[in-house]
């Protein structure tokens, strides 16, 4: 604990969840910093309080300041940008829909609202807790973070591919792919309006908003960010929306869906970006009412990892994979195509 807090979280921190303290029932009333330090063991006052003044510690999902005096019941975490070092991560029998698999490494089609990895509020249910079920010894990346088999990941709630390695060679080797980017990766999305040319190349830095630190976006100038190249095809228009094959030259964090809000296509019910709101079509009612149901056929971002090409660790061959969309992308397509044709 003493060496693990540090005076500030970095602002670009992924948190994780370090300690979860209730208080006893018959607990007298006493500052959190002292709670604490009788709690944990080899935690310094100082410490602690620098992880309150950084908000890591929070009491009832709040922040608070040390000189809060605890009481019955309080839950108090302590969530830090680095995992606990003990790291474990509990194995959960959850199904996998496994592409492919060989004694080097898996494919595995992930569906939408899985988390990839554990972390902050998300410590169950994720795509690792499966792979700790359904192999044993996978190698970690990132210096032992335990994130078993990953060398990428893709969002929470979208869907589609992703390769694990089983071996400590093929994630040696994998990640060596992702970091040259010869690792070919296309996505499907659907995307509000009808993008201008049809076709085309997208190369603007993406970095972190300035203003919100959960949001990427997009620096034209080039004076924030990092460099960041998606080439898009639209596969076929809907009047209001469209659906677009995005490839991936470098793999920024959200990088679509920043790039696409940047051209004026967020993509469709894309919370973070925009996207669910209605920015293509009509103000009448029976339009307005008819979105709405789309947004609650598909309460997520719509974009699926649809196909992915690496080249194997150890025949080096070339392996491609390609993957459906999801039933939700294809019914809302079917549902927007249906309008489009009678309205």
């Amino acid at each position: 604990m003493s060496e693990e807090i540090d005076n500030e979280l970095p602002e670009e921190a992924e948190l994780y969840e370090h300690y979860r303290i209730t208080v006893d029932k018959g607990q007298e009333p006493i500052r959190i910093d002292k709670f604490l330090m009788d709690r944990i063991a080899n935690a310094t006052r100082t410490k602690i309080q620098s992880a309150i003044e950084a908000e890591a510690v929070l009491v009832n999902g709040k922040a608070t300041k040390s000189s809060y005096k605890t009481r019955p019941l309080d839950l108090i975490t302590i969530s830090l940008a680095q995992p606990p070092r003990e790291d474990v991560v509990v194995p959960e029998n959850i199904p996998l829909n496994i592409v492919y698999e060989d004694d080097e490494l898996l494919v595995v089609n992930k569906a939408p609202g899985m988390v990839v990895h554990p972390a902050y509020q998300n410590w169950s249910g994720t795509l690792v807790n499966a792979l700790t079920y359904h192999f044993q010894n996978l190698p970690t990346s990132r210096n032992g973070e335990g994130r078993p088999g990953l060398v990428h990941r893709i969002d929470k709630d979208t869907s589609g591919l992703l390769v694990i390695a089983k071996t400590e060679l093929s994630m040696a080797h994998l990640a060596k792919q992702f970091f040259e980017h010869s690792i070919e990766r296309t996505y499907q999305a659907i995307v509000w309006g009808e993008p201008e040319p049809e076709a085309g190349t997208i190369h603007v830095n993406i970095g972190r908003s300035l203003k919100d630190r959960k949001v990427m976006t997009a620096f034209p100038e080039g004076d924030f960010g990092k460099d960041a190249i998606t080439h898009y095809k639209v596969l076929q228009s809907y009047r209001y929306v469209s659906l677009v094959e995005c490839k991936l030259e470098t793999g920024r964090t959200h990088q679509i869906r920043a790039h696409m809000k940047y051209i004026g296509h967020p993509l469709f019910n894309d919370t973070t970006y925009g996207g669910d709101k209605i920015l293509k079509g009509t103000t009448f009612s029976k339009y307005k009412q008819f979105v709405d149901n789309c947004f609650k056929m598909l309460p997520r971002q719509a974009l699926h990892a649809k196909s992915l090409g690496f080249i194997h660790p150890i025949t080096k061959k070339k392996l491609h994979f390609d993957s459906e969309l999801p039933d939700d992308m294809k019914n809302l397509l079917e549902k927007w195509d249906h309008y489009v044709k009678y309205n």
